[in-house]
């Protein structure tokens, strides 16, 4: 099993960044993906950005040149680094790993982005 907690989330600016965390109970090396969701109100769940075992990463079309994903091994986290957030960011980020088959999720962190 995996365990995952994120952190980071909160209020900002339109312009403004935000650096969410995503804390996993054993080694990110282990895990097979790691990524990051979000749901806005009102939508469905979407992928922001996604990592595999050959660390080649996909970020969806909205985010790419603003947002990053990154790990720390020696931490055990992975994170999300977010640029020039606008409105359209707003939503609950969920962190997901995939590890030996199964899809596990986190509690989900809110930003809220004002513009």
């Amino acid at each position: 099993q995996v365990h995952l907690e994120e952190s980071g989330g909160g209020l900002v600016q339109a312009g403004g960044s935000l650096r969410l965390s995503c804390a996993a109970s054993r080694s990110i090396f282990s895990i097979h993906s790691m990524g990051w969701y979000r749901q806005a109100p009102g939508k469905e769940r979407e992928l922001v950005a996604a990592t595999t075992s050959s660390y080649t990463t996909t970020y969806a079309d909205s985010v790419k040149g603003r947002f990053t994903f990154s790990g720390d091994s020696a931490k055990n986290t992975a994170y999300l680094q977010m640029n020039s957030l606008r409105s359209e960011d707003t939503g609950v980020y969920y962190c997901f790993a995939r590890y030996l088959g199964a899809n596990y999720w986190g509690q989900g962190t809110q930003v809220t982005v004002s513009s």
